[in-house]
């Protein structure tokens, strides 16, 4: 249909949810908002959906949901006897909705459906689908975009987000099938009676509690640390099974940010509810500040994510997703070498946009590092290889510089419970030495040199935001720069093509194909180029080297610089 059809389709018809008809009233005679909402179908790839709450086919609403759900249960049907699906929700505005909409059509189609009976972490819905032999998993998030937004995460078996082929298979039953009369649904509560919609019991949020706990480095460290905490879930998921771990370790002096503790998709405090943004831990910061706190701990409203703080003469200072994902490295493989619980050739996953201080700690311990693409399934793929090879005790680490962590093969998303539990421990065990996180920080940066990582973002919104994107980089490979403010280019990989070009010399990345151009700067560090997977936005990765602060500030400048100029940004 025509984006005017599409229009009158869904604005002459009753729909369930009043607000949507209320909102195609308002646009009417609005030829660019109604282009914004029905010039295509939101795109069901390996993150699933994600959008912007609204009416219309570009839209997450109750019948994109139960539409992506009709085409994931016709492709289950179509590779499973007896498929099942667990499902999990966070705060965000209808993720309780959706979730039971999905439920809904997953039992109208024979697809036994487990739900959670509350918000639970991202990671629990992973843990849910290997524990309870699901065939896949749904979970309703948009991880750390801003209230207008909601998404659909979908999971295969393995309990990894699914992959490019089910994606496509997943995406071409969905253009198949009729928005409105082409969906199999049942009520909610008639599933429930039937018995193809199922509760998960209490007891497995439990078990995933428990095998959090079996995470611990060092056991009982933090009992008598006497660590002081401030905890914000930034209105989301984390709350309970973050308080549950601390507490059973030993952490009690937590204080959780008043204005942020209870769920709330509004996120009333913070426009846009990721750890990696300073006025998202401004409350918190503030909270450390007056309480002399030891440390700032910060979910995401999934909670798979999870961003610290410390105090550093008298001040917040925020510890970025990469130099935690070192600290962590450095403390869980020198407490495992003292507590003799180091395996033989350990493995430490990173993604390729993640600093590369990584490779200098991994050299100092014996570690091997993997470096993958961007998105923690690849993470969870080297997992799985080393657990289906019979080695899955090698794996110490996996870490994003998006500050997703995770340390062991029990999930396989990021985990910000494991991370919290993990971070608190370790500044626990710098407590008793009478340092805090930053010091510990500022040592490896002696240590090894000063490392520099910055991500920017550049947003390109509406219909033709995804076009000028691909214009970039098309440009981009058709005359790579030689120089980048005025160093010389090392090597160019372009992870699409899998080629990397090195003094002339080409050799095969051995990764999947990705759309992400690198440029090495010699001894200076990177720069990696990527568009977002999941948002309208291209981002650029610096990872950079130098004597000391100062001198890797001003050297990012001038990348900056030339940069956005070679981009034309």
């Amino acid at each position: 249909m025509e984006i005017m059809q599409q229009y009158e389709n869904w604005s002459s018809r009753a729909l369930e949810d009043p607000a949507l008809n209320k909102e195609l009233a308002e646009i009417q005679g609005k030829p660019e908002e109604i282009k914004d909402r029905f010039y295509c179908d939101l795109e069901f790839g390996t993150a699933g959906l994600r959008g912007v709450l609204g009416a219309g086919t570009n839209r997450m609403n109750i019948y994109t949901v139960r539409r992506a759900t009709q085409g994931l249960a016709d492709y289950l049907l179509t590779v499973k006897k007896a498929p099942s699906v667990a499902i999990a929700y966070d705060s965000r505005i209808n993720s309780t909705l959706f979730a039971q909409e999905s439920a809904a059509v997953l039992a109208a189609n024979g697809v036994k459906a487990y739900i959670y009976r509350e918000l639970m972490p991202t990671p629990a819905l992973s843990y849910a689908v290997r524990e309870l032999h699901c065939d896949a998993g749904i979970n309703i998030t948009a991880s750390h975009n801003p209230s207008k937004y909601n998404g659909y995460k979908a999971y295969d078996e393995t309990g990894c987000q699914i992959t490019g082929e089910i994606a496509s298979a997943v995406m071409s039953n969905i253009l198949k099938t009729d928005i409105f009369d082409g969906v199999r649904h049942v009520p909610f509560q008639q599933g429930l009676d039937s018995g193809m919609i199922q509760y998960i019991d209490e007891e497995l949020v439990q078990r995933y509690i428990g095998r959090v706990l079996e995470e611990q480095v060092n056991p009982g460290l933090c009992k008598d640390a006497g660590l002081k905490l401030v905890y914000t879930p930034l209105n989301g998921a984390g709350r309970r099974c973050v308080l549950t771990a601390l507490e059973r370790i030993g952490i009690t002096d937590v204080t959780v940010v008043k204005e942020q503790e209870m769920p709330d998709g509004n996120f009333p405090t913070c426009p846009y509810p990721n750890p990696e943004i300073l006025q998202a831990m401004q409350l918190g910061l503030d909270l450390v500040e007056k309480l002399g706190a030891d440390l700032l701990l910060a979910t995401d409203p999934d909670c798979d994510r999870v961003g610290t703080a410390v105090l550093q003469d008298g001040k917040p200072r925020l510890i970025t997703g990469n130099e935690m994902g070192v600290l962590l490295m450095d403390y869980i493989a020198r407490s495992r070498i003292a507590n003799g619980t180091m395996p033989k050739n350990p493995v430490v996953v990173k993604s390729i946009v993640s600093t590369t201080m990584t490779e200098a700690v991994a050299k100092e311990y014996g570690i091997e590092v993997r470096a993958v693409l961007t998105g923690f399934k690849y993470i969870g793929e080297q997992i799985m290889r080393l657990e289906q090879a019979g080695e899955e005790d090698r794996f110490l680490l996996g870490f994003e510089e998006s500050y997703g962590y995770l340390s062991g093969g029990y999930v396989r998303d990021k985990d910000a419970v494991d991370g919290s539990l993990l971070i608190c421990e370790m500044a626990a065990w710098y407590k008793k030495q009478g340092k805090h996180l930053g010091q510990a920080l500022d040592e490896m940066y002696a240590k090894y040199g000063r490392y520099l990582n910055k991500v920017d973002s550049y947003t390109f919104e509406g219909s033709d935001g995804m076009a000028k994107m691909s214009g970039i980089l098309e440009t981009l490979r058709a005359g790579h720069p030689t120089q980048i403010a005025g160093i010389p280019v090392s090597y160019t990989a372009d992870y699409r093509t899998s080629r990397r070009v090195e003094n002339g010399v080409e050799t095969q990345i051995d990764l999947p194909s990705a759309n992400v151009l690198e440029y090495g700067l010699g001894e200076a560090g990177s720069l990696i180029v990527r568009p977002s997977g999941t948002e309208p936005k291209l981002k650029l990765y610096y990872s950079l080297k130098a004597a000391t602060l100062e001198e890797a500030q001003d050297l990012l400048a001038k990348v900056k610089a030339a940069a956005e100029e070679l981009l034309g940004l």
